[in-house]
């Protein structure tokens, strides 16, 4: 269901492997970005769903990690448990894949105690996972959600979203219906003491087999307008 490589994406240097530490004395496989600034600002990035084949080397994760490298930030990926390295069984609510995500991110946090802020970003069920943890902590500056399954997971939990963020569709997915993706922008739209920007990407589908590029250059271009000053 989901394409894991694109040769138009460039490679994102200075990448090194991580195992991070997780419950039970599981590991969970990354991949980080490392950069020299103590105090630049850190971003988590988070695969579609590992049951049709998301892992963190899917193009549109990748596009993403590169997004946020481009302006800065030290990043870091990962694999859920059960897929790739990482170790663990698949949940079928999602419930071990936050588990994971919140471990991630505290990992990062405390390899980057300095960071400016810390934000989260995923694709598809990625985007569910990373607005979860938008809701459970309070600390995160921000987030970058693409194309969120609303027709497939439950994302009332918005109630209201705690913090400012960019969410990116498709004008041609037809995988999550419009009318479902608009119902939840709508509402997010709505809210006051947040700000939420929705940009779409013109002739792209869920997967991005177009605008791929344009994806990326429009969440560099949200990041360096939002993101603190690294100044």
């Amino acid at each position: 269901m989901y394409s894991n490589t694109d040769p138009s994406i460039p490679t994102v240097d200075r990448v090194s492997d991580v195992s991070i530490p997780g419950p039970d004395g599981r590991r969970i496989e990354g991949r980080y970005t490392a950069v020299d600034d103590p105090e630049a600002p850190i971003a988590l990035v988070f695969a579609p769903d590992p049951r049709f084949g998301g892992t963190m080397n899917n193009r549109v994760v990748l596009g993403l990690h590169e997004a946020f490298q481009k302006t800065g930030f030290a990043v870091l990926r990962i694999n859920y448990r059960c897929v790739g390295r990482s170790q663990g069984v698949q949940t079928d609510d999602g419930s071990g894949e936050i588990s994971d995500a919140t471990t991630a991110t505290a990992y990062l946090q405390s390899e980057r105690p300095r960071a400016r802020e810390c934000w989260v970003a995923g694709y598809s069920f990625g985007a569910w996972i990373a607005l979860q943890l938008i809701m459970r902590r309070p600390e995160l500056a921000g987030f970058v959600a693409v194309s969120p399954p609303v027709n497939l997971y439950d994302f009332t939990f918005l109630a209201p979203c705690p913090a400012s963020g960019l969410l990116v569709t498709g004008r041609v997915d037809k995988t999550v219906p419009k009318r479902d993706s608009m119902e939840l922008i709508s509402r997010l739209l709505e809210q006051e003491r947040t700000e939420i920007v929705h940009s779409v990407i013109p002739r792209a589908n869920h997967f991005y087999e177009e605008g791929l590029d344009r994806l990326v250059g429009t969440v560099a271009r949200y990041l360096r307008r939002n993101r603190r000053s690294t100044e």
